[in-house]
C-alpha cells in the first residue's frame, strides 16, 4: 500500500512538471489594447507598445473608449479577429493563440490613421 501511494505521488509530480515544461498549464500574458476616445489605438504589454512577441497564447484585454471606433486584428494565413465593433464601448477580454508572422491591429472605421503592427516569432 505504501509503495502504491508513493507511485501515485511520483506520477502526479512528474505529470505536473511535464505539463509546465511543455507550456501547458501556464497563464497567458496579458496584452492591453485601447482605442479612443480620440483617434488613437494602442496595444501594450507591461506598459510598453507591442513590437515583437513569441508565438503562444495571449489574453487580449481591449478597452474601447469611443462609439465611433472598433478594435480588430489581422494576421498571417487569413487570420482576422474583431474584438469590438462600432458602436460598442466598454471592455472585452479574449485569449488567442498567436502563430508566427506579421500582425496588424486597427480601427476598422479609421484604418488609414489608426493602426499598429507587431511580429510574432
Amino acid at each position: 500500500m505504501r509503495n502504491s501511494l508513493f507511485f501515485v505521488a511520483l506520477t502526479i509530480a512528474l505529470f505536473a512538471g511535464a505539463t509546465n515544461a511543455f507550456g501547458h498549464g501556464t497563464k497567458a500574458a496579458t496584452l492591453k489594447g485601447t482605442d479612443g476616445p480620440g483617434f488613437t489605438i494602442t496595444l501594450k504589454e507591461n506598459g510598453k507598445l507591442v513590437k515583437t512577441l513569441k508565438r503562444g497564447s495571449y489574453t487580449f484585454m481591449i478597452s474601447d473608449k469611443s462609439s465611433i471606433h472598433g478594435f480588430s486584428l489581422d494576421g498571417p494565413h487569413g487570420f482576422a479577429k474583431d474584438f469590438t465593433a462600432i458602436p460598442f464601448t466598454g471592455t472585452k477580454t479574449v485569449t488567442l493563440r498567436l502563430k508566427a508572422g506579421k500582425y496588424k491591429y486597427y480601427c476598422p472605421n479609421h484604418e488609414s490613421m489608426m493602426f499598429g503592427h507587431f511580429t510574432v516569432s
